[in-house]
């Protein structure tokens, strides 16, 4: 059973409550029962999470080299310039030992439709924001965040779009609703 999860913000990519946190958990959704995260969103992530019942998923999803595309919708801080999307591109950029790989980078205008986030963003009245696409094949701790940190802009809200074939917007999943997805429409295609 492979499960799409559109995650709200302020929830934890876990069943079990941490001790003394604030953030709910996926336990809060009525998921079914004995399906995991494959990979996380942060708590103040939003977007689409996928859970299963079958061990090798993870390995087929997660495995660097077997480059499965994720989108994230990014809000930043700032306009960023062609230079600061190309550095975000290009890879390379060092995250605590960790060099990203390339992907892809473009900006969203207009801005995506999204519903809006409770509590709502940091406001800046002489800071604009803009809203970015960032297509990555890896998925290290916060890597989105500190990848725009890195570039001088810092993520506001950041929403997973996009799993290999499997968009947010094409399952039409309100934040805390969830539905039974195909194994195919995750999966990348198995090497020869």
């Amino acid at each position: 059973m492979v499960v799409a999860f559109n995650k709200p913000y302020g929830v934890l990519s876990q069943f079990t409550p941490e001790p003394g946190s604030r953030w709910r958990t996926l336990a809060d959704f009525g998921l079914p029962a004995r399906v995991y995260p494959v990979g996380r969103l942060d708590a103040d992530s939003e977007g689409l999470l996928l859970l299963s019942d079958e061990a090798d998923l993870v390995g087929r999803l997660l495995e660097p080299e077997k480059g499965h595309p994720r989108e994230y919708w990014v809000q930043v801080e700032r306009v960023p310039t062609d230079a600061s999307l190309e550095r975000l591109a290009r890879g390379g950029l060092d995250l605590s030992g960790h060099r990203t790989r390339p992907g892809r980078v473009w900006r969203l205008d207009p801005a995506p439709m999204l519903p809006p986030r409770d509590p709502p963003i940091r406001q800046r009245q002489t800071v604009p924001d803009a809203w970015i696409a960032l297509e990555l094949t890896e998925g290290k701790n916060r890597q989105v965040r500190r990848m725009t940190a890195a570039v001088g802009h810092p993520t506001l809200r950041l929403v997973r779009a996009r799993i290999g074939g499997l968009t947010l917007a094409g399952l039409e999943l309100k934040p805390g609703a969830w539905c039974e997805v195909d194994r195919a429409s995750v999966l990348p295609p198995r090497s020869r």
